[in-house]
Formats: C-alpha cells, sequence, structure tokens
C-alpha cells in the first residue's frame, strides 16, 4: 500500500513537472490609455474593495471578483479576466516581468491611505494620529515608505530595551499579503510599509505587536467586533467605509493601477525554480510546517472533546426518556442544518466574541460541537446493532449491567462502527481547512500566504493536496490497526 501511495504521488509530480510555467499562449498585449479603454471588458479585483463597488456601476464592465490578489493575476494571465485592478504598488517591476504582466496605465484618481480603528475608539485613534503627524513632521513615516516603494534605507527601528511591555498586544489585521504593503517575510515576521509603520507605533507604546491575514470583509467584520484593534490593507478613506470604521489621518497617497497580461515578455521558469520560490525562498516551508502543527492540532483536539461529547449525544439518544431524546435531535438538527464555516463565524463573531478566546480554541469547540453529533449517532447505531440477545445472555450469567456492557457490547459495537468513525475523522481535517476565515494559520491559509507572494498557486496547492491526503491515510492507518487488536 505504501509503494502504491508513493507511486501515485511520484507520478502526479512528474505530471506537474511538465506544465508550463506560465501560460498565455499567444495572446495578444491589450492596449489600454485611460479607463474609457475598460468598457466592454472583463476586470478582475479584490471582492468587496472600491475597485468592485465603482465598477458594479458599469453595466457594459464584467466583474471577476476574487478574494486574493494572486488569484485575480492568475485570472488574467490564464485568458478569464482582461484586466486586473489594484493599487499601483501591487506588482513590483520584478514581479510583472517573471508574471508576464505590465501596468497598462495608472489612474487619474488619487486617495488618502489611512489605518481603520473601531469605531468610538478614540483613544487608539488619537494616539495614531499623533504618531503619525509626528512621524510625517519628522521624515520617518516617509523614510519607511520610500524604503519599501524605491529601495532607499530604513530607518532604524527603537530598541526593544528602550520600552517596557506593559500594554495589552497591538493587534492588527491585514488584507493584504503584498510587497510593498506588508507581507510574510523570513521566520514568518510580518514586513512592509503597514506593518514596519505600526510595529514602530507599538513598539514606542510599549506593547507587542501582532498581525494576522484575513479578507477584508472578515477584517472588518473583526475589528468591529473587538477580536482586532487595527485593519491595515493601503485602505482608501470613503464616505462608504466611515459609515462602519473610523479611519486615522492619512499616512500615504495613492494611485490605482490598471495591469493586463504582456505578451511580448517571456517566462521560463522551471519546475525546480518554482519549488524553489515557493518553499525555499524567505523560509516559506516554515509556513507549511506552522500550518500543518495547527492543523493537526485542531483536528485531534476536536476529536477528542467531539468522542466525549458524543459519549453523551449517544446516552441522551438511548435515553429512557422522551423529552432527553428531543433535545437530543433538535440538536442534530441545528448540527446538520447549519453549514460548518457559517456555525464557525457565529461561534468566533458572535456567541465568543467577547470570551476572550483564540481563533484555535474557539475552532476546536465549534468542530467539537459537530463531531460529537456524528459520533454520537454512530455510537448509537453501532450499539443497536448488537443483539440484545447478548445482554441478556451476560445478565443471566451474573454480570452487572455496566460489565456487560463494557465486556460484552462495546467491544462487538466497537468493531461494528470504527470504520463509520475513521470516515468521519477525516472529513473533520477536511473541514478544518476553513480556518482561515477566522485568522487561523491552517495547513490551508498557509499556502493562501505563500501564494498570495509568488503568485504561484500550482506548488502551494500541491504541497498542501499530499499532506492533507497522506494525514487522511495515516487517520484510516491508525484506526485500522485499533481495530485489528481488538
Amino acid at each position: 500500500m505504501k509503494r502504491t501511495i508513493i507511486y501515485h504521488i511520484f507520478i502526479g509530480l512528474a505530471v506537474i513537472a511538465a506544465l508550463p510555467g506560465c501560460s498565455g499562449g499567444s495572446r495578444k498585449t491589450l492596449d489600454l490609455k485611460t479607463e474609457e479603454d475598460l468598457h466592454g471588458l472583463t476586470i478582475t479585483t479584490s471582492a468587496g474593495n472600491y475597485y468592485d463597488e465603482k465598477y458594479s456601476a458599469y453595466d457594459d464592465i464584467d466583474i471577476f471578483r476574487v478574494s486574493f490578489e494572486a488569484d485575480g493575476i492568475q485570472a488574467v494571465r490564464q485568458g478569464m479576466a482582461d484586466v486586473f485592478v489594484s493599487d499601483e504598488v501591487a506588482l513590483t517591476p520584478e514581479d510583472m516581468d517573471r508574471l508576464q504582466m505590465k501596468m497598462a496605465f495608472r489612474g487619474e484618481e488619487s486617495f488618502d491611505v489611512a489605518f481603520a480603528v473601531r469605531k468610538g475608539d478614540l483613544a487608539l485613534q488619537e494616539a495614531l494620529n499623533s504618531f503619525i503627524e509626528e512621524g510625517k513632521a519628522d521624515g520617518t513615516i516617509d523614510a519607511i515608505i520610500s524604503h519599501w516603494t524605491t529601495g532607499t534605507p530604513a530607518p532604524e527601528m527603537p530598541a526593544q530595551a528602550e520600552v517596557t511591555r506593559t500594554g495589552k498586544p497591538l493587534r492588527c489585521v491585514t488584507a493584504v499579503n503584498l510587497a510593498p504593503v506588508s507581507f510574510v517575510g523570513e521566520g514568518g515576521q510580518w514586513m512592509g510599509m503597514d506593518a514596519d509603520i505600526l510595529r514602530r507605533f507599538a513598539t514606542l507604546g510599549g506593547r507587542e505587536f501582532q498581525m494576522q491575514f484575513q479578507e477584508l470583509g472578515s477584517a472588518i467584520i473583526a475589528l468591529t467586533t473587538g477580536q482586532c484593534d487595527v485593519v491595515s490593507a493601503c485602505l482608501y478613506v470613503t464616505e462608504e467605509r466611515q459609515k462602519s470604521v473610523d479611519f486615522t489621518i492619512p499616512y500615504y497617497e495613492c494611485h490605482p493601477g490598471y495591469f493586463v497580461y504582456d505578451g511580448g515578455k517571456s517566462s521560463s521558469m522551471g519546475f525546480g525554480e518554482r519549488l524553489k520560490m515557493n518553499l525555499v525562498t524567505e523560509g516559506r516551508w516554515k509556513l507549511i510546517a506552522d500550518g500543518l502543527l495547527e492543523t493537526l492540532k485542531i483536528t485531534f483536539l476536536s476529536i477528542l472533546l467531539g468522542t466525549i461529547l458524543g459519549a453523551g449525544v449517544c446516552a441522551m439518544l438511548r435515553s429512557r426518556r422522551q423529552w432527553v431524546r428531543k433535545i437530543a435531535g433538535i440538536y442534530g438538527a441545528f448540527i446538520q442544518g447549519i453549514p460548518t464555516l457559517v456555525l464557525l463565524l457565529i461561534m468566533f463573531y458572535v456567541i465568543l466574541a467577547n470570551a476572550g478566546l483564540n481563533g484555535s480554541v474557539v475552532a476546536i469547540i465549534t468542530f467539537a460541537m459537530c463531531f460529537a453529533w456524528s459520533a454520537g449517532s454512530i455510537f448509537d447505531t453501532s450499539i443497536s446493532s448488537v443483539p440484545k440477545g447478548q445482554t441478556e445472555a451476560g445478565l443471566s450469567l451474573g454480570f452487572t449491567p455496566l460489565r456487560t456492557f463494557t465486556g460484552i457490547v462495546l467491544p462487538q459495537a466497537v468493531k461494528k462502527g470504527l470504520p463509520l468513525f475513521a470516515g468521519e475523522c477525516v472529513a473533520l481535517l477536511k473541514s478544518t481547512s476553513i480556518v482561515g476565515y477566522i485568522a487561523i494559520q491552517d495547513l490551508t491559509r498557509a499556502s493562501d500566504l505563500i501564494r498570495s507572494r509568488t503568485f504561484d498557486a500550482l506548488i502551494p496547492l500541491l504541497v498542501v493536496t499530499v499532506l492533507y491526503f497522506v494525514l487522511a491515510w495515516l487517520i484510516r492507518v491508525v484506526l485500522n490497526l485499533f481495530l485489528k487488536n481488538k
């Protein structure tokens, strides 16, 4: 069996290696000069951002919405969209050469860029405003931005020894994992102009700097529900956004950039180079390793807690009291009727929003609740499948009801129910891939972070696919070994 798995993985890698590094073929480069040239085309942009709202009003412009900037770029390269619309700093010259992209034109609009804070949090807003004013006056903020946009030397950060970590952590969420705004760099540390500005603010205020990545919509929800303190993403200050959050004073001015496929450029990056770029450069394999550990932790703790709760659900289903069985039935209908993702969001942003629990704990509780019903149903069905004569025989031999159950009924029920239980464990493992919606860096989110930096979906998703497959296989192997020993 091991040889079969290795063989299939090897064949899969060989096929992937034969795929071309880039697509595009003989497509022509669009000659766009102004926004008037966008009519009749398909543009791609991140869902919910300014460009999405703006171009949704045009009947003759189609919008291909994506969750990540990298997906929008791939949509253009693969011919699913004509133009990628984002901030002018979205792609560096090196990335445009590698990806066969170019900026067709720079938009005439200019936007103030600021940080978003929760409405009513005047203390933080005023502190950030004061910090930005001082930083603009002494040139520190402009020096940070210039460092990340033009490569000039970065200003020296305050020494950590000069501050006292007495304040609460500054919990920041960025909706962009993209240089030069904010991105995960060497050693998993957040870098970029937004990250450096907020890190400096936290350090000067004696606070620990924390940053996580979430899509813009989820980031705003996290801000309004108190899950974070600041949202950054090269955010434009608009009247619509000011209805939901407050903004600091601007620290930067940005223009739109309209990027198209450039058929005149060539890309010859081979599979080995792509593998190195996605896993070795900046130690990106560590993101996969950390995500794998997080996935394992959530999966096995959810299975453990869910199994314990499932035993209780089973006891309720087998209760002699009708009202107890009805409660169990209502619980089952509730769990089966709500998508796991929706339940996870409700638990994180509503029910447990003010409980002070981190995302991993909320995820474990949520998945355990879902797993409890599946496990409880399996336990109930397995026990019911054991003939009643087995119980009667044990009692007739003088065994106590408990001894009869644990010594006669339970071993038979385990053998019958374990294959179904193994299937539910694998299903739970795969369900954990949604925890990125509440800012947990699991295995799937790690691949998202990597492809947002490299704009290469193939390698990160391939690695994650193989790891999920191996984990699912190991779960079945372990439980089958347990079954054989019974």
